[in-house]
């Protein structure tokens, strides 16, 4: 326990003292779990490509540091300030996104990272958090001003920034930002027949991916009938697991990640069963599981509109990626290239979740703004007549 004390009126005594450390200590085991994982599976890619066995371990430490700092200064500001840095950093990263179709980095076909200063950048990693919060301040607005198109406004920004990613394309990363802002959308009161509306919409862009992209329409196939094409990744990855058995052959002794693409990124999961072995893997996927409980529980008792969009949003933005990286790695969804929260190496990927899940902790501390306890108060005294007084 931090020697901190219940009257340090300091910045990071009422840090401590109202932020979640349920929370905060089961996301630093996610990071930690991380760094263990890439260290293990890291190595292997490296020399595959006849670069130092380190070259990917250095490069996440570079950014695991800034990671941290990200996590605990965003975690300190108010909501007010979260909000600004929100509009501001979504309309920088709207033109970042826009750099890359002319700027980017090609690789494998896809322009999705821009290079600033030797190092690969992701805009639509930031865009992820970033529209979460902007969309969750807008439909806020509803409760202040009840005629404020508030729904209209957040599907036209979401509209813009997921046409932006698609055409990169990364139509896997559009589907989480869509699906992300439609649960915001419906907690904030979607009426029915919206809801219903976009959920159609929602299935006619998928059949219209999988009809005007070749890759997508790819990956389908061969998850609904392997002999359609080359399944090695998702193939290796099962037999990984199987290796691995219950306590895993140990730690840097697996030999699929050897042959398999992606070991350190995409599938780092399946090293996890390989060399851990299978308890070690749940022990994984609940830690997961309890740092969305626990957010969501804090947000059962959240009573500002803004708070709990912004959270929610971030949380089921987080949740929704790792559920898709877990049921790639082990064949129960078609294969898509998505990192595993926290697990996966990735700079911006890793900044980008620090700063959400900064924003979490921010908007969920026990203060004014965030949560507060209820207030009993006593009942108003009857008149002798038994009207009201």
């Amino acid at each position: 326990m931090i020697g901190v004390g219940r009257t340090d009126r300091s910045a990071f005594g009422d840090w401590w003292w109202t932020v979640d450390r349920w929370l905060l200590v089961v996301l630093l085991l996610l990071i930690a779990a991380g760094a263990i994982l890439v260290m293990a599976a890291s190595p292997a890619v490296a020399d595959r490509l006849g670069l130092d066995s380190f070259h990917f371990v250095r490069r996440q430490l570079i950014f695991l540091v800034p990671g941290l700092a990200v996590v605990f200064v965003t975690s300190l500001l108010p909501p007010i300030l979260i909000r600004r840095l929100a509009v501001i950093g979504l309309l920088v990263t709207m033109l970042m996104l826009v750099a890359t179709l002319f700027f980017g980095h090609d690789v494998k076909g896809a322009r999705r990272w821009l290079s600033l200063g030797g190092l690969l950048l992701q805009p639509s990693e930031f865009a992820k958090p970033l529209l979460a919060v902007v969309c969750a301040w807008l439909l806020a607005q509803r409760a202040q001003h009840e005629n404020f198109p508030s729904f209209t406004i957040v599907a036209m920004v979401a509209a813009v920034v997921i046409g932006l990613v698609v055409i990169q394309p990364d139509v896997g990363m559009a589907m989480v930002i869509a699906a992300v802002t439609f649960t915001q959308m419906f907690l904030a009161g979607l009426p029915l027949i919206l809801v219903a509306g976009l959920a159609l919409a929602g299935a006619s862009a998928a059949v219209g991916a999988y009809a005007l992209f070749p890759h997508v329409a790819s990956r389908i196939d061969r998850f609904l009938d392997p002999s359609r094409g080359d399944t090695f990744q998702v193939d290796t990855s099962i037999n990984a697991f199987s290796h691995g058995g219950l306590f895993g052959t140990g730690p840097g002794e697996g030999v699929l990640k050897t042959v398999l693409p992606d070991a350190h990124a995409d599938f780092i999961f399946a090293v996890a069963g390989e060399e851990f072995g299978l308890l070690p893997s749940l022990g994984l996927i609940v830690l997961f599981a309890v740092l969305l409980l626990r957010g969501f529980a804090r947000l059962f008792r959240e009573s500002e509109m803004f708070n709990l969009l912004a959270a929610a949003g971030i949380l089921s933005q987080l949740g929704l990626q790792a559920v898709i990286n877990m049921g790639v790695n082990m064949s129960l969804l078609p294969a898509k290239g998505m990192t595993l929260p926290f697990i996966s190496y990735g700079g911006s990927s890793m900044l980008a979740l620090a700063f959400g899940m900064g924003i979490v902790l921010a908007l969920t501390r026990q203060r004014a703004g965030g949560y507060r306890p209820p207030v009993h108060r006593p009942l108003a005294p009857l008149a002798r007549d038994g009207a009201s007084a």
